[in-house]
């Protein structure tokens, strides 16, 4: 009976953890465009990525370092930016994407990005204009990047 206590305190304890460390923030639409408005496509900023199993990539992204987002109180809030970072796009009949923020890239119509670290061959493309909702969080995979 004792395991049993402890295990569900420990998965309890765990849940919880898994939660809170995983907090969503939310980009205006306008604020996201405004954020990407400065980028200039032709200094992209070439980084390399670690990922979990030590295999390195190396590849050019927006050189945005804080991404200026909102808490769910409203309040003004900076995110870091890093290969772990997620940015959910919710649009036209409450579909939703999900892409790594710095594998994004924005032009005046729409977003293309990728969705998987693994196969970043295959994009997608969604348009600006279909946008109702933009949320964005440090996902806690073990990405990071890496000088060399």
């Amino acid at each position: 009976m004792l395991n049993k206590t402890v295990s569900l305190l420990v998965t309890i304890t765990g849940f919880i953890f898994l939660l809170s460390s995983c907090k969503t923030y939310y980009i205006s639409v306008d604020s996201f465009k405004q954020q990407f408005a400065a980028v200039n496509t032709l200094k992209l900023k070439q980084v390399i990525t670690m990922g979990p199993g030590g295999d390195k990539v190396k590849y050019e992204t927006t050189p945005i370092e804080i991404i200026k987002c909102v808490d769910s109180k409203g309040n003004a809030a900076e995110l870091k930016n890093s290969p772990s970072i997620e940015i959910r796009f919710t649009y036209n009949n409450n579909k939703r994407t999900v892409f790594y923020f710095d594998l994004i890239s924005v032009n005046d119509s729409s977003i293309t990005g990728v969705q998987s670290r693994f196969i970043t061959s295959i994009q997608k493309t969604i348009p600006i204009n279909s946008i109702t909702r933009i949320e964005v969080q440090d996902g806690k995979k073990k990405f990071r990047y890496v000088d060399h």
